[in-house]
Formats: C-alpha cells, structure tokens, sequence
C-alpha cells in the first residue's frame, strides 16, 4: 500500500471533515450523481490505485435520506474503490444500522446484522469500524473480515469528570435495562478507577414486546446519589424516560443520561428535555440539533486515531479495551 485517504458521502461530509481535521488529512475528491429515475452513481475523483482507503459514513435516516439509501451508495462507492485498485478499503460506520436484529426471539425472526455483514463483504470490504454497536459480541461475530469496535466509554468519562467536579454526592452508574449491565459495569469501573472512589451500580428491569415496554423496577440504592444512565442508543426515549421515573422514586439527587448514539426520533428529544435530567449527552456519530438539554460529546478524534493505527499497524484493536 501507498498513501492513505480519507472519502465520505456527501451526506456524511460534516462529520468526516472533523475526522479529516483531527487526523491532518483531507477528504480526497468524489462524484455524486443522481438520474431522474432515482439511480445513482458515485466514484473517486483522485487515482486510489494502490492506497489504503477509509470511507466516513453513520447509516442512520434523516428528512432528505433514507438509512437504505445511504447503505446502497456506500456499498456501490466501496465496490467502486476496490475496482479502481484500491489495496484495502475499511468501511468507518460510527452508527452501524441495523443492530437491533441480531439474534432470533421470535419464529422465522431475520437475522439482520448477518445478512448486512454479507452485503459488505460481497464487494470486498477490508475491514468495518463502528462506535458501539448494540451488542460487540453479535457484531463481532457477524462479520468475516476484520472488524474493529470503539467504545465511547473513555469519552464519556472524560465528560463525567468535567461535570461533576465539586460534587459531593455518592456517584451511581446505572443501566436502564438489564441487557445494558455489562456496559454500566465498564463504565462505572473505568470512573472508579479515575475518581479513586468506590461508585454505586444499579439498573432497572425492562420488557419489550414489539413495541411497548413493561417493567421499571429499580435495582440498586441511588439515594441522595448523582446517577449517570449509560446506554448505547436514544431512539424513542421510552427506555430513558422509564429509567428516570424508577431513579427519581428511588431518591436520586441528580440524574444524568449518556448514550453513544443520539437518535431522537420523532419528537424524542423534546419529551426527554422534560424529564428531571441535568442533562442529556451523546456523541455526534449522528447529527445533532442544538437543544438546552442536550450536550454533543466529538468522537471525530477516537475514529481518526483509529484510522491513524490501522493504517500505520500501531496498536489499534487496544482502543476497543481503553
């Protein structure tokens, strides 16, 4: 391999530009073009003969495309840079779609995250990148190639710090379901670790069925406690709203929710701005709207030094473990 660089979507331009900031390289050159029957093409305007490629681009909808759209133009862009010589493309999806579905809970139930993982190969993706899937393990296993998992932990624990300087209440990571709890737990040992201080743990039982959610009983002592809720994904806000209500009822003095992927669907963020939150924070791995109860931690800085070791085979895989 030759250079490295950096190509986005178009509709990914202002979170790869970040990247590309953070990482002191420019986004290389692209075409997009649209027909009048709604068919696309898109390829590289710069020569990639030989280079390491890294394509920028979260899979989630917004008002002017839909997440299928997006998903089919970075296949064909990627299929388009392995046909133009490219000696590796790693496909960098800070939101991967399409996670939920990851194993079967009902009969005849799809398998989702498997069948997106062929999609990707079948044009010969190097290797994929994302910011906390919905569940590591499933991710991991879904794919063939290479595969590299950042967690926003250490991000978040960087924004904890900063914002609880001073206070004197008992701190308690809590999960706001029980398949979260693994992810609570790094969290909370990773603040302890850092604080020097033993924190409290919790969380609060969950059911779905379709889509209504039962259950809210919580787990845990939060009393007269600062609580952070650390979650993977806002969508609807069910989920926090629920949890709130059970960490509230148990006595908590301050509550905080944390998410790597902010969502919102619908009006979402408004109903959650009404809850008794300090505040609400995510990164931008998806675009973010400026709200009062909402704070956008940047993880253009973890993604460019992962781009950073893969393409100098430094220590990259120890990001997942940080």
């Amino acid at each position: 391999m030759t250079g490295l660089k950096l190509f986005s979507l178009e509709a990914g331009t202002e979170f790869a530009e970040r990247v590309s900031a953070a990482l002191g390289v420019p986004l290389s050159a692209h075409e997009e073009r649209d027909f009048v029957d709604g068919e696309h093409k898109i390829r590289p305007l710069e020569d990639v003969e030989g280079d390491d490629i890294y394509l920028v681009q979260s899979l989630y909808s917004d008002a002017s495309t839909g997440l299928n759209d997006k998903l089919i133009r970075l296949l064909f862009f990627i299929g388009a840079l392995k046909d133009a010589g490219a000696a590796r493309v790693t496909a960098v999806i800070p939101y991967l779609c399409y996670g939920r579905k990851d194993r079967r809970t009902k009969l005849h139930d799809p398998l989702s995250s498997r069948y997106l993982a062929s999609l990707f190969e079948s044009l010969g993706t190097d290797a994929v990148v994302t910011l906390d899937a919905h569940n590591q393990s499933a991710f991991e296993n879904a794919f063939r190639c290479r595969t590299l998992h950042l967690p926003a932990q250490r991000l978040f624990v960087d924004f904890a710090v900063q914002q609880l300087q001073g206070d004197r209440h008992p701190l308690v990571v809590a999960s706001p379901d029980v398949g979260g709890v693994k992810r609570a737990e790094a969290m909370r040992q990773a603040l302890r670790e850092r604080l020097g201080r033993e924190i409290g743990r919790a969380f609060v039982e969950k059911y779905r069925s379709a889509d209504q959610l039962s259950g809210g009983t919580l787990i845990g002592d939060v009393d007269d406690a600062c609580v952070l809720i650390v979650d993977d994904l806002i969508a609807g806000g069910g989920t926090i709203t629920r949890a709130v209500a059970a960490i509230q009822g148990g006595g908590a003095a301050r509550i905080w929710a944390l998410a790597s992927h902010g969502q919102f669907c619908g009006n979402a963020l408004a109903g959650l701005g009404q809850l008794p939150l300090e505040a609400i924070a995510v990164t931008n791995s998806l675009p973010q709207v400026v709200a009062p109860s909402l704070q956008v931690v940047d993880c253009a800085p973890l993604i460019a030094e992962a781009i950073h070791n893969l393409h100098h085979g430094g220590p990259a895989t120890q990001l997942g473990f940080d």
